[in-house]
């Protein structure tokens, strides 16, 4: 049986006009559909709801009819992710999955052709944005004629939440991922940004932050395969156009997916990710075939090489357990650039009409295709010595859920303990944004100083070995420094407000016995002063200094990163 053959399976897309994506209630019925009719096929589950209390599910697709994951994981079952509408203005993956999925269901030889591999899918993730529906936001893309909206419920972009988790939606997709833990993802998106030839082009986990056995493998032969792949498909696929400059006549470079992107939390997992991006000023009709066609070259290279995919996963995790030096953040290499050869438009600037600048357009009748540097290589900016364990007070409840949505081994103490030569970071400083992002105010940089202490415990703190797989998540999420870490999204800005304060007429005296007794003190206010004269005029200005640097009055939690590492 096929859709042409019976007009129940075609997808809204398909009836269409082709410039129409699917509504929400159309995908799930068409899904329950499929289910219904093929249960041998397709396993189809609600796996949580939304903020705005809309059901979310997803769907399994294997071959032999078994569904249930723990047997599907003692077997080695291979399990290759698709994630589509996260942005739900991108809908070319909603409706791709919705055909690739009836194919399965329809034509036993391409449902055979999947071999062993679970094929495991959200139809639409950011379900709250996929119901916000209107033509308007997206204000560059050309078609569809409607489509839904970039923010969620809650107005997150849910592209930012994966370490974070505030909206469900992400939490459900904690667990929902651990849970499953595949070994190949594709998250779906359309771009934003420079006009060129390709209507698809890819934002893989980066290899050098993938790091390894995978990250090489990554490099050297799923990449080369997948843009060999696609050529072949017709739909020539170049990587993400991240130019360095205005425009990629100067050279483009990889995309750094910290673990706020769904790529970069994948890797935290060991996880290989991809974020395809058709082009927005592409027809939607091409955009929808050229996001078929990367599905399914990815998934079949995930088929073809599953085996070795989960070898290196599996050392990849072996080693994790046993890693002691950790990067924590990464920087381009504009050392060792590549060459690329693109196919792009000149680039015309002429007078804005509406003011005084220069604006940019692209003349699509004068192409162009040259070499062009490619900055593919990132290497470590900051990197820490991990250690044995983490100590988490029990207090901060938000970190300790999120480890634990995460498949995070850990255990709480049963009785008060002691634990001598502790690691904590004083935080010295730290600069957030100008304003709000995602619904925090991120730290972008931080300035710590390590020392030694002793710690003391109680029943009920949880302490978290890191000779487990999930390490690397634990670093880069506690470790306060790292790119993407709970502190810089401010789960512990409570310990940077100093709790009491002081009456400038009572502290005065209180203030110069405390220099007398002080000499480190004495001498930090000293040079405080000759640092800062045009603040000697004002008393909060002397007193606070004495205040929040001398011994007498410290609030020991105060400026301290709660979380202790153990050795």
């Amino acid at each position: 049986m096929t859709a042409e053959q019976d007009t129940r399976y075609l997808t809204p897309y398909e009836a269409g006009n082709r410039n129409q994506t699917t509504t929400w209630a159309e995908c799930i019925a068409f899904y329950e559909r499929l289910a219904e009719h093929f249960p041998s096929v397709l396993r189809w589950t609600q796996i949580g709801t939304s903020d705005n209390g809309i059901p979310m599910h997803a769907g399994v697709v294997t071959a032999g009819g078994q569904f249930d994951r723990e047997t599907l994981k003692r077997q080695g079952r291979p399990v290759f992710f698709n994630n589509n509408g996260i942005h739900p203005g991108e809908p070319e993956g909603i409706d791709t999955c919705m055909a690739l999925v009836r194919d399965f269901c329809t034509q036993p030889a391409r449902l055979a052709a999947l071999g062993d591999t679970v094929f495991l899918f959200i139809p639409v993730y950011n379900v709250d944005g996929c119901l916000n529906r209107q033509n308007t936001s997206r204000v560059n893309q050309q078609g569809p004629e409607s489509f839904g909206f970039r923010g969620n419920g809650r107005h997150l972009d849910l592209n930012r939440d994966f370490i974070k988790c505030d909206s469900l939606a992400a939490q459900v997709f904690s667990r929902f991922f651990t849970a499953w833990d595949p070994d190949v993802m594709v998250d779906t998106h359309t771009s934003n940004g420079a006009d060129y030839a390709c209507t698809m082009t890819l934002i893989p986990t980066q290899p050098d932050k993938l790091g390894g056995g995978l990250g090489h493998f990554l490099r050297d032969s799923m990449l080369p395969a997948i843009y060999s792949g696609m050529d072949q498909h017709g739909w020539p696929t170049c990587p993400y156009v991240n130019c360095v400059a205005e425009t990629p006549d100067d050279g483009i470079a990889d995309f750094l997916d910290t673990p706020r992107f769904s790529t970069g939390y994948a890797a935290l997992h060991h996880t290989i990710g991809f974020m395809p991006e058709t082009h927005m000023l592409k027809p939607y009709a091409d955009r929808v075939s050229a996001m078929r066609s990367l599905v399914e070259v990815v998934l079949g290279f995930t088929v073809a090489h599953a085996a070795r995919i989960q070898n290196l996963r599996r050392q990849a995790k072996a080693g994790a357990a046993r890693q002691a030096n950790w990067p924590l953040s990464w920087r381009e290499d504009h050392s060792r650039p590549a060459s690329l050869r693109f196919k792009g438009y000149e680039a015309v600037r002429t007078p804005s009409a509406l003011g005084n600048y220069q604006r940019l357009a692209y003349d699509r009748s004068r192409p162009w295709e040259k070499d062009i540097p490619y900055f593919n290589r990132y290497v470590e900016d900051a990197a820490a010595v991990a250690p044995k364990a983490y100590l988490i007070p029990q207090a901060w409840r938000e970190v300790i859920e999120r480890l634990q949505w995460n498949g995070v081994a850990l255990r709480r103490l049963e009785e008060d303990q002691v634990f001598h030569s502790a690691r904590v970071y004083g935080i010295q400083s730290v600069v957030p944004r100008a304003g709000p992002y995602e619904g925090h105010m991120f730290h972008d940089e931080v300035v710590l100083v390590e020392r030694t202490e002793t710690v003391q415990a109680r029943a009920g703190d949880v302490w978290v070995s890191l000779d487990q797989d999930k390490a690397r998540y634990l670093v880069e999420t506690l470790e306060p420094a790292a790119q993407d870490s709970f502190f810089r999204w401010g789960f512990f800005n409570s310990v940077l407000e100093k709790k009491e304060n002081f009456s400038d007429y009572v502290f005065e005296d209180t203030a110069h016995r405390m220099l007398e007794e002080e000499p480190a003190l004495k001498a930090g206010f000293a040079q405080w002063k000759k640092a800062n004269p045009d603040k000697l005029s004002d008393p909060r200005e002397v007193l606070g200094y004495i205040f929040a640097h001398g011994k007498r009055h410290a609030e020991a939690g105060w400026r301290r990163y709660p979380v202790a590492g153990l050795n």
